[in-house]
């Protein structure tokens, strides 16, 4: 397993789609050149906000393989492949080593409910089944399942586990796992709000949702902090906070496909269960986009 350099601002990418739901390769490709251009550090197709749980397995190994394509090489993929059943799970991240991924992204097991010995086994058992390096994901209020620092610590000693996307709602979450786990260990925010505390708490990127709307402005963000410009990450970071903010009024991808749309960047397509962003969102959502230059 060769080692992944995983740190800044990486893009938790959309995955555009055609007003009747298929998958838009065009529109993929000019988004991921668009992150290139804007110096975004890695790229993260289907996780959440790619709307992993509506896109069948075909569709997610192409959405996949689509990316690396167009990406070459010049930042990492890190490919979301978590699922709640273990069994499916080792076959989508499988699947991502065969076509050329860096790494793969693992979400907790959702829906089921694990103990934390569960969770310890799963990811015990993709890795034993797959080389390729792995970044746990814990997002307890999507799952209904929170990873403790402990079961982190634990895991951190399997080799082909290598970091972590910490959004558990606590930053002070990342000061728990940086206590217990090796320094090379990576830890990534989750949430883009508190990405700049999770930076103090010892992150070294975030996997981010914003970045799919201000790419330039995270990179720069990210490499401001990461540099020791502390003060110009500060400066960034509250001018990013009614981004943050707003892309949250409703469920995630629906605010941010929305804003992405408005931009002209990507078809409007959204899959139910999620439908476009509710009109009374549209007016503020303009205008925090046009105060930061995004319209």
């Amino acid at each position: 397993m060769s080692q992944v350099d995983l740190k800044g601002s990486l893009v938790a990418l959309v995955t555009p789609m055609r007003s009747t739901g298929e998958v838009d390769d065009g529109a993929l490709d000019a988004l991921i050149d668009w992150h290139l251009e804007s110096g975004t550090h890695g790229v993260v197709p289907v996780g959440t906000t790619g709307e992993s749980a509506t896109l069948n397995v075909r569709e997610h190994l192409h959405v996949i393989e689509h990316t690396l394509r167009r990406v070459d090489g010049r930042v990492p993929v890190v490919a979301g492949t978590g699922a709640n059943a273990t069994a499916e799970a080792i076959d989508l991240t499988r699947d991502a080593k065969v076509v050329g991924a860096d790494a793969c992204l693992l979400v907790t097991p959702y829906y089921n409910k694990p103990t934390q010995e569960g969770l310890y086994q799963h990811y015990c058992a993709i890795a034993e089944s797959v080389d390729i390096a792995m970044v746990l994901y814990n997002v307890p209020p999507r799952t209904a399942c929170d990873m403790s620092a402990e079961t982190v610590a634990r895991l951190a000693s399997v080799p082909q586990i290598v970091g972590i996307k910490e959004a558990c709602g606590d930053a002070d979450r990342v000061r728990e796992i940086r206590a217990l786990v090796p320094d090379d260990f990576i830890i990534l925010s989750g949430e883009d709000a508190q990405t700049l505390t999770m930076f103090g708490f010892g992150a070294v990127g975030t996997i981010s949702v914003t970045a799919n709307v201000l790419p330039e402005m995270m990179s720069k963000f990210c490499e401001s902090y990461l540099d020791g410009n502390i003060e110009t990450a500060e400066e960034l970071d509250e001018q990013l906070q009614p981004i943050h903010e707003i892309l949250f009024c409703e469920t995630s991808p629906i605010p941010t496909k929305w804003a992405l749309n408005q931009m002209g960047r990507i078809p409007e397509g959204i899959r139910l269960p999620l439908v476009p962003l509710s009109e009374p969102h549209h007016a503020e959502m303009c205008k925090r986009l046009r105060a930061i230059g995004a319209l």
